[in-house]
């Protein structure tokens, strides 16, 4: 089932690639493997996902020694600050930044491992009171605060759009976190790349890259439904 659902998710990519003049190599898929067992995540793995995005520390924290070292593991969940310890050495990416103390936190702990971590700012485009995030006018600020943090690479934002029946319904939200990269991005901060927006999840995935998306974070539409009381 997965490498029939991966198919079809990959033409999806395509289609909207092809619709918005955009090459397929813009967008990078991130199979979002929160709650699957590690023989899903090799079914994934075997027909080529290097990358797997993940919301709880301590899956990461199971899965890791399990799956090849080639694996790309990108925390896409709230970050508690006394959790970072385990992970800042694990991750290519932290997607869910959207505070001081949380950045100054995966610097503290990223100076200790040696490591450089590269993090998305989050950003609640929707300003919704359920969902973590900035919103659009903090972002620049804490962009600026981070930005003298040695070990961390701001590279882009990240959002979750709300849950609507149709994507269409989100795409003001794609709009308004890609222009606020654009304005962030010509600011020229040091230390300040803009090079990623990681939008669009298994609902809109195709609408997010339309609007510019070059992340986006799959689950159900890979894996299939969760059973969220395991």
């Amino acid at each position: 089932m997965i490498k029939e659902q991966l198919e079809t998710v990959e033409s999806n990519i395509c289609r909207a690639c092809s619709k918005s003049k955009r090459n397929r190599e813009e967008v990078t898929l991130i199979a979002v493997s929160k709650t699957k067992p590690v023989e899903d995540l090799k079914e994934a793995y075997a027909c080529g996902i290097r990358y797997f995005g993940e919301n709880k520390v301590q899956e990461i924290m199971d899965k890791y020694p399990q799956m090849p070292a080639d694996v790309k593991w990108h925390m896409i969940g709230h970050l508690q600050r006394n959790k970072v310890k385990y992970i800042v050495d694990k991750t290519a990416m932290i997607h869910s930044v959207d505070s001081l103390r949380l950045a100054e936190t995966i610097q503290t702990e990223a100076s200790k491992h040696q490591v450089s971590v590269p993090i998305l700012l989050e950003v609640n485009v929707a300003e919704e009171d359920s969902k973590f995030g900035l919103s659009v006018k903090d972002t620049l600020p804490l962009a600026e605060q981070i930005s003298t943090f040695p070990n961390l690479q701001i590279k882009g934002l990240m959002t979750i759009a709300p849950f609507v029946e149709n994507p269409e319904e989100n795409r003001w939200v794609f709009r308004e976190l890609k222009k606020l990269s654009v304005d962030i991005s010509e600011k020229n901060i040091d230390n300040v790349d803009m090079c990623v927006l990681s939008m669009g999840m298994t609902g809109d995935y195709e609408v997010a890259i339309e609007e510019g998306s070059t992340m986006v974070r799959v689950g159900t539409g890979i894996f299939g439904s969760r059973n969220y009381q395991l």
